[in-house]
């Protein structure tokens, strides 16, 4: 009898369980945000390379606090909303000294990634905070020594002097649908991530900038819904394949000599996607693309009088993709990844168009973040665990040995210190929300700073079906994907699919990565039995 009543209480116990857990519904995903683990977000490294600030939200407002390394440990507060009158800031940086900050506050979306905002800059040792323009302007900049901000108004590049509040207008013939200067057009923001067109020079001398004509680019109309009874309509250059592009052209300002330099080349480029000051600080780099993508011409120009040269060229049958990864190093070389060899790898080159193979495999380096010349070691992310996967590596630059530094499979994503001595990684799985934790550069952990166990805990309570992966063979490859069965799936049933696919490059799909709320609107779509 005791057995009996036992064995039935372990069934009650069981059967309980099972009860609590219970589906998705449209208020968990859309109006609850249930679905939200904790994220450690607004890292960013100081010049020391031992210490790294974040911003955080408090009862008061926002804080910008200044924490160790080593141990995560706050050190001191660097900036509080509390105590000044100021809108809640979205974003800020440090001038290169770190004397004083950017916020950015009231900000308005444009695009995808453009925006407006008010400016406000902070001085940390003074606690002085003065408006940078009453306006709402876009991409406000410090200069390298910090005296000076250059920022976009109404298609025109500015740079103000913050000592004296004095304001150098570099550009007079900006005009929307017209002219953009320092900013960049639809094209540019939406195929090539860039937003801000314009650079400073290493020594804060010279001011790097675009200039999109969009005279000829055709117009598009769009009607937009603001909470009024009416919609407002919006008219903007748009091109459409095979139409008008801006022609674009790249300037230098020289700041002492109040004077712009139009940079020639013989070519007549269709695309102009980055540029770049070199170390030193009077030469230039610039792509150079045709309209179809598939020839880049790698171009040095003279800051003075703009006379350039091409170092080389890379040539591809389909398509060369844009990347940040150019890095000038002390040594008078520079670091540059490229997919020439198949996959993407990276290599060292020389200003005499030498040039070093550094990694090298049937697999493709994500990021590169960086090369410490002391060690002779270069830190990059890689896919060699599988394409689905991110992977964090140190490679000896002189024996070319390498030591993966993350201990789980996943995507790991990597945010190195200033010198290299640390980085913070966060890894996520398909199934698992992202943990974050700081190393030493040799992968040794240092701290935990969230492993949002409470939130995976909180997600049994649900009714969840893992996300699988798996290939689908064509004539010519092998494709990945993945799939999420409904509870209780039987092989012997009929299921309705629903599948979803984006193409478009640069826009890997099938990644072995945290999917954050889109991942349960697919587990909900699974409890209402569709595969």
């Amino acid at each position: 009898m005791k057995k009996l009543l036992t064995l039935l209480l372990a069934i009650l116990i069981i059967t309980t369980i099972f009860a609590q857990k219970r589906d998705i519904t449209l208020d968990d995903l859309w109006q609850n945000y249930t679905f939200y683990p904790s994220y450690i977000g607004g890292f960013n490294s100081m010049n020391d390379g031992e210490h790294y600030s974040t911003m955080e939200r408090t009862e008061d407002g926002q804080e910008i606090i200044k924490h160790q390394f080593k141990d995560g440990k706050k050190v001191r507060t660097l900036f509080s909303s509390a105590d000044c009158d100021i809108p809640k800031i979205n974003d800020y940086t440090f001038s290169d000294d770190e004397k004083q900050l950017l916020l950015s506050t009231e900000t308005e979306k444009i695009y995808r990634h453009s925006s407006r905002s008010v400016y406000y800059i902070y001085n940390v040792f003074t606690d002085k905070l003065k408006k940078l323009s009453d306006d709402k302007v876009m991409y406000a900049t410090f200069s390298p020594n910090g005296e000076k901000v250059a920022y976009v108004f109404d298609n025109n590049l500015y740079i103000k002097n913050i000592r004296n509040e004095k304001i150098t207008q570099v550009t007079a013939d900006g005009k929307k649908n017209h002219i953009i200067n320092g900013a960049s057009d639809w094209v540019y923001e939406e195929e090539f991530a860039l937003v801000r067109s314009f650079e400073w020079s290493k020594d804060g001398d010279y001011l790097a900038y675009y200039k999109f004509d969009e005279t000829h680019v055709k117009e598009f109309s769009m009607d937009l819904f603001k909470g009024g009874l009416y919609p407002t309509q919006e008219v903007f250059k748009y091109p459409k394949a095979g139409e008008d592009n801006s022609v674009v052209k790249i300037y230098t300002y020289n700041l002492k000599e109040n004077k712009s330099t139009f940079i020639y080349t013989e070519k007549d480029y269709e695309y102009f996607p980055r540029i770049k000051w070199t170390n030193n600080p009077k030469v230039l780099a610039l792509y150079g693309m045709n309209r179809h993508q598939n020839e880049l011409d790698f171009i040095l120009a003279n800051a003075d009088d703009g006379t350039n040269t091409v170092l080389f060229t890379e040539t591809d049958k389909y398509y060369i993709d844009i990347h940040d990864n150019l890095t000038f190093l002390p040594e008078n070389n520079f670091i540059w990844t490229s997919e020439k060899s198949g996959f993407n790898h990276i290599y060292i080159k020389d200003f005499d168009g030498s040039e070093i193979q550094v990694t090298n495999g049937i697999w493709e380096v994500t990021d590169f973040h960086g090369v410490d010349s002391d060690k002779m070691e270069i830190y990059y992310s890689s896919t060699e665990e599988g394409s689905i996967n991110r992977s964090l590596y140190v490679q000896n630059l002189e024996n070319g040995e390498k030591r993966k530094l993350n201990t789980e499979t996943g995507t790991n994503s990597t945010s190195f210190s200033n010198g290299l001595k640390y980085y913070m990684n966060s890894v996520s799985t398909a199934n698992s929300a992202p943990k974050f934790t700081l190393h030493n550069s040799d992968g040794t952990e240092l701290k935990a700073l969230e492993d949002n166990v409470d939130f995976n805990s909180k997600m049994e309570d649900f009714n969840l079906t893992e996300k699988e992966f798996f290939t689908i063979k064509t004539e010519d490859a092998e494709l990945n994907a993945w799939m999420i069965k409904p509870p209780n799936f039987d092989e012997n049933k009929e299921y309705p699919l629903y599948m979803f696919l984006y193409g478009g490059p640069g826009s890997q799909q099938v990644t072995n990565s945290f999917g954050w709320t889109n991942y349960y609107w697919y587990q909900m779509l699974a409890q209402k039995g569709y595969i």
